[in-house]
């Protein structure tokens, strides 16, 4: 099976001289949900956002569908985030407009100009059902402020469901969630790996919930790639090894 993510020695400095990503090499395939484990600040962010090239790589290659992403000029980057959904930690919604223009705003990477104003019908339609897929169909009309912090990632996952994506990056999406609802939220995203197909690259502090949602895990030390392998691999040593002598498993169920 050909690679979906192909990413070749890539490195990321910061200014100020902050090296958040060392020659990292990794390859994702169709329909993997890949978890990214790792200590703040070990480069588990920038991995993800450089891949669609919210954070420009320093150095390195990544590839999405054969398509040279590093290379890519505006007009081919644009094309190529069409098929990225993201999800991010403080849900990045308009919180005073509605549910549905929020999720319809999802769409706009596939509009330009005076378009970009109007949506169609086939759009609301579109837009109805992935709020019915996460459960807020009935909240449609309500201002996303008024929502809970797990209505909002759902929300926020709705709207990347408006890409027809082929990949989710998820980043620390229950990060900021309780416990419950950061297992219904994971719950959504495994259900968009299992029966859409997508390929889900998440990054998250939690192994079980990686032990419970990922395929593969790789693990980032320093923004270094220190470990790939199945979740049910990681045995306390090698969760010590990842997150430090001192680290204590914190389980969600």
């Amino acid at each position: 099976m050909k690679n979906l993510i192909k990413i070749e020695n890539l490195s990321k400095t910061y200014p100020g001289g902050v090296q958040a990503l060392h020659n990292v090499d990794l390859n994702v395939e169709p329909g993997e949900f890949l978890i990214l484990l790792g200590l703040s600040g070990s480069g588990k962010s920038t991995l993800l956002r450089s891949i669609n090239r919210l954070t420009e790589p320093s150095s390195g290659k990544i590839q999405f569908d054969n398509q040279d992403v590093t290379a890519a000029n505006h007009h081919e980057l644009r094309k190529i985030r069409q098929h990225i959904g993201m999800i991010f930690q403080q849900f990045n919604l308009i919180k005073n407009i509605s549910v549905i223009k929020n999720v319809l705003s999802g769409k706009l990477g596939y509009k330009s100009g005076i378009a970009s104003l109007f949506w169609s019908h086939q759009e609301i339609e579109e837009a109805e059902h992935n709020l019915r897929r996460v459960g807020l169909w009935e909240y449609r009309n309500q201002a996303v402020k008024n929502l809970s912090g797990g209505q909002q990632q759902r929300v926020a996952i709705a709207r990347a469901l408006m890409q027809k994506p082929r990949l989710i990056l998820a980043d620390e999406p229950v990060a900021s969630l309780d416990p419950a609802t950061a297992d219904s939220i994971m719950r959504y995203l495994g259900e968009l790996n299992q029966k859409d197909g997508l390929a889900v690259i998440c990054s998250l502090h939690f192994l079980s919930l990686a032990r419970k949602y990922g395929t593969r895990v790789v693990a980032l030390k320093q923004g270094r790639l220190v470990w790939q392998g199945k979740p049910d691999e990681i045995d306390e040593s090698r969760f010590k090894e990842i997150y430090g002598e001192d680290a204590e498993e914190v389980e969600i169920r």
